[in-house]
């Protein structure tokens, strides 16, 4: 009876409660015609160029508004894909369980990964299950490793952006890191914000196949909005300028980080990405961002420069210019 309601080290170890717990757990949720063969590695039906990808997920708490570390492990894996291009079409995933898991923490993690996969019709190829003793890691840690399929011919590369390009956000800005925030012990101020924790590949791929004029993307993750901006910048060699009242964000947003001493531009988000386009077409991308459900609060913030080069430059709502720098550490550790 003790199994089937906790984690085990037995459960890692290869034997009949690794077996029980693969096809109880596991395989009635991710089971697909590739996944059910069970071999030590999956054969996927490609010709063609692909995007692969992989991510570790190490979040505490285990569970936050608006997800779970289960439902952001997949969605961080499928929006890596979607930024470049790619299809997501394939996962595998890693657990590192902690002994002692409650089955029933566990379960739940694994209904919100199958049901993240399945909402964007991605199967779960193959993995692997490792059961440590308790305090050799924190509830579960988890890999996902991801395939995609690309939709377009052009590369999308940070060395084809050009001064004049603008810089589009799909939406709303420091949800995720603030909704982790506030779900720590002595933290919950019950602010209100849920985390955007989604899976971007139904937003931004139909995108990429058909609007020629996009040159780079990428999901504003850890080290936040900021951040990204920056590497954007180094990579193409030149500078940005970013629009302050452009930037979307809620007002709930703007009160938590004025409580918590925190500047948004820092805080991570988990469903959102950074575009750089052909100004344009960059009416076009917006638009066609704003008729999604993702994407209603996209926005044009700001341009690339030949000017301060490798540096980001704030243009404030008060009319004031300042150089947005890059952190030297994360101001909300374990937030993915």
């Amino acid at each position: 009876m003790q199994s089937k309601q906790r984690i085990l080290l037995g459960h890692g170890s290869g034997g009949r409660l690794t077996h029980d717990l693969i096809r109880t757990a596991i395989l009635s949720k991710f089971g697909n015609p590739i996944l059910d063969k069970l071999t030590d590695s999956a054969v996927l039906p490609y010709r063609e160029k692909l995007a692969f990808t992989t991510d570790s997920f190490v979040v505490t708490p285990w569970k936050f508004p608006g997800g779970d570390i289960g439902k952001l492990a997949v969605c961080g894996t499928i929006n890596d894909l979607a930024v470049q291009g790619a299809r997501p079409e394939y996962l595998s995933v890693g657990l590192i369980i902690e002994e002692g898991l409650p089955y029933a923490v566990f379960n739940t993690i694994i209904d919100s990964m199958a049901q993240a996969a399945r909402k964007s019709n991605v199967a779960i190829a193959t993995g692997d299950i490792k059961v440590v003793e308790k305090g050799a890691c924190d509830t579960i840690f988890i890999n996902t490793s991801g395939v995609g399929r690309l939709v377009t011919r052009r590369d999308l590369s940070a060395q084809r952006i050009k001064p004049g390009d603008a810089i589009i956000l799909t939406g709303t800005i420091a949800e995720h890191g603030l909704a982790v925030l506030a779900s720590r012990r002595g933290l919950d101020l019950d602010l209100g914000i849920t985390s955007d924790c989604q899976a971007l590949d139904s937003l931004l791929v139909p995108l990429a196949g058909k609007i020629g004029g996009i040159k780079f993307m990428r999901d504003p993750t850890r080290g936040g909005l900021a951040t990204t901006l920056h590497e954007i910048a180094e990579s193409a060699g030149l500078g940005i300028i970013v629009e302050e009242r452009k930037i979307p964000i809620t007002s709930k947003v703007r009160a938590a980080c004025e409580l918590f001493g925190i500047e948004a531009l820092f805080v991570a988000n988990e469903g959102k990405a950074v575009l750089v386009a052909d100004k344009g077409v960059s009416g076009t991308i917006v638009r066609n961002l704003r008729r999604h459900p993702f994407g209603r609060h996209a926005a044009v913030i700001g341009t690339i420069t030949s000017g301060a080069k490798n540096h980001v430059i704030l243009h404030t709502s008060v009319g004031t210019q300042r150089l947005i720098d890059m952190m030297d550490a994360e101001p909300l550790p374990r937030i993915c």
